[in-house]
């Protein structure tokens, strides 16, 4: 009987995994790779297969959501397997959709966990992790309407709590919603709206490359975001909701906020 082991890569590139989770991919009899839930710029396959030794399998959308996992899951029944993830391996519900199916095949799992998106932007932002509230996907505008998003960041701000939107991405075809794009969206629902909700003076923190050796986090009001080229996705978009001095002070010295934003803190 085997195991699936789900292994997170980290962020950026091929040296966010850490030591613990390479020996177990090495030591493993069936090694998958998907690329496909987030953007791993700076990745490289050629260092990844140098540094492990074996050549991963890439698994596509197709594999993991259509059919199941399937493929994953018949080599977990005879040997150890390993699913390499960007970012922690069970923020995207598709792999934990893929180990409850596992669990239920009586398919021993287990967790390797890695960076995720989530720490990296919210301690980039300077903001206490503990007043977030619900977070949220932006979509495409030419897919789905932004209203989603733009009701929970309302919600969330009627409590005083801050908003992590995740930007819309389809690695296979080198495609994420930038913040500026986010940005204009949700401004588009607000003029349908009305609600007070994003509007030209609303502060947001834009985070871009989290991970990298060169982040870009930006804090001000929408109409100057919308004006701040942050390059290279991937992107991260925060809506602050009631701010603690100490959160003030680090959204001017670390994320470029103006001074303007003291008479906002609590």
């Amino acid at each position: 009987m085997g195991e699936l082991v789900f292994v997170g890569l980290g962020l950026n590139d091929d040296l966010g995994i850490s030591l613990r989770a390479v020996e177990e991919t090495k030591t493993a009899d069936y090694v998958f790779i998907e690329l496909y839930t987030s953007f791993l710029p700076d990745f490289s396959m050629k260092r990844f297969v140098e540094m492990l030794g074996k050549t991963p399998q890439t698994v596509m959308r197709k594999e993991l959501e259509e059919k199941g996992g399937e493929l994953i899951l018949n080599s977990a029944l005879v040997g150890k397997t390993v699913l390499l993830v960007p970012g922690d391996p069970l923020i995207a519900t598709t792999h934990v959709a893929l180990r409850i199916l596992a669990e239920k095949r009586k398919i021993k799992t287990r967790i390797i966990h890695g960076s995720s998106i989530l720490s990296a932007a919210i301690g980039l932002s300077g903001l206490h992790n503990y007043k977030f509230g619900k977070s949220v996907t932006i979509p495409f505008p030419d897919e789905t309407p932004a209203t989603t998003p733009y009701r929970v960041i309302g919600q969330n701000r009627k409590l005083g709590l801050h908003t992590l939107c995740f930007l819309d991405i389809k690695a296979e075809e080198r495609r994420q919603l930038t913040i500026n794009d986010g940005l204009r969206e949700l401004m588009r629902i607000e003029a349908e709206k009305t609600e007070n909700t994003i509007q030209n003076d609303t502060i947001a923190v834009g985070v871009a490359r989290a991970g990298s050796d060169r982040p870009d986090v930006k804090a001000g009001v929408v109409k100057e975001l919308l004006q701040h080229k942050f390059g290279m996705p991937p992107h991260t978009l925060i809506f602050p909701g009631r701010l603690h001095f100490m959160e003030v002070d680090a959204l001017i010295t670390l994320a470029g906020a103006p001074e303007t934003l003291r008479r906002f803190s609590e």
